[in-house]
This record gives C-alpha cells, structure tokens and sequence, in this order.
C-alpha cells in the first residue's frame, strides 16, 4: 500500500471504513455503524475528514418510500491504497516495447503473458462441476488481490465471480484488450461461456464475469 497516503489517513477505523465500502456500492452511515459497532457520530466524522481529503463522495440511493438516503463511496483516488502489480513503469516499458518493435507488439506481449497465465491456472483448477471451478478460481484471484467472490444467485445477472478491486487497473485503463485476455482466461478455466462487465461510477470498480453453472 501507499505508505504516504496511509500516514494521512492515520486512524485504524478510516482503514476498516475504506475496506468496508470497497467492496460495496456505498454504504451509509447508520450501515457502517451496525458493521464497524461504533457511535454514529465517531463514524460520520470519520466519513467528513475521508471526503474532505478526498477519498470518499457522496451520492443520494433511492429508497422505496421516503427520501433517498446518502450514500457514501470510494472515490477514484483510493484506488491507491489497495494493492496494485503494475505501475508506471509497465507502462512504460509497453510504452518502449511500441517504439521499438511498432503498434502492436504491446498487444502481442500482453496476449502472450495472459496465454501462460491461462495455461498455469487451467493446470491448478480444482472442481469438476462449472461452480466448484469458479469458487476456486474466485479464491484465487481474491489471493491476488482482487477482493473476488464467488456469487451464485445474489445479485441480478445470476451467478457470477464478483471483483472489486484490480491490481493492475492502469493497464486495464490504458490497454483495453486486457479486460478481453481476462474474459478469455476466464472462459478457459471455467470451461464454459462468460460475460465481462465493469461499470465504472465514482470511484467504485465492480468487475462482473457472469456465466451459466
């Protein structure tokens, strides 16, 4: 994690806040209240001093009566603060690789890399039914960092490894064909058909790989 960005948070329960919301899509204050057993006043305060430096906004979520309640949300700049394997300097050197070897080599590189990933994982999976594989897989990459889960009918779409954070999110935000390697890597070791999609709101990252058990 960003060391320096740590130091400026400073405080264990803005951490658990930044964890708690991180795999959510916003949660408010009664909501962290009841998960973190703190005072709401402790809580909202913590929310004031995360937003006012800039690592949560707010957002009002309808309700079915009533007013819409606010919301409070990861904002892009906590990206930095979960764990990430790539860096400036991947893209850099992508960046190098197109100068020398021309438009395409960075692609070509980037296939070549997700087909040995594809390959050592289908190698290690364990299941021999669609769902005992995704759970595997979903251990696994939340292992990588990930934040994956396995979710088998809780949310629309039907089931579905969910992942709320990327380690490599600028290589995914300056090489879209990565979100495409990682479908395909997906469909490989689950040995059935999948759907890739990541909204992206705020700072929220949601990354959906839907299938059919």
């Amino acid at each position: 994690m960003n060391q320096r960005l740590l130091a400026e948070i400073g405080r264990t329960q803005r951490l658990e806040i930044l964890n708690s919301l991180k795999r959510t899509r916003g949660m408010s204050v009664n909501e962290l209240v009841e998960k973190m057993r703190m005072s709401y006043m402790g809580i909202k305060q913590h929310c004031l001093t995360l937003q006012r430096d800039g690592y949560l906004d707010t957002w009002r979520r309808p309700q079915k009566m009533g007013r819409p309640e606010m919301v409070y949300r990861l904002t892009r700049r906590s990206h930095d603060l979960f764990p990430a394997d790539s860096n400036q300097f991947t893209l850099e050197l992508l960046k190098s690789i197109r100068e020398i070897y021309g438009p395409n080599a960075p692609e070509k590189l980037l296939y070549n890399v997700f087909e040995k990933k594809t390959a050592a994982l289908k190698a290690k999976a364990k299941g021999e039914t669609v769902a005992e594989r995704a759970k595997w897989l979903a251990k696994v990459r939340d292992g990588e960092g990930y934040m994956a889960q396995f979710l088998s009918a809780e949310r629309e779409g039907g089931p579905q490894i969910l992942e709320c954070h990327s380690p490599i999110m600028n290589l995914l935000e300056r090489y879209p064909i990565v979100g495409r390697l990682e479908q395909d890597m997906f469909e490989a070791v689950l040995r059935t058909a999948v759907r890739r999609e990541d909204p992206r709101t705020s700072g929220l990252y949601e990354c959906a790989f839907y299938f059919v058990l």
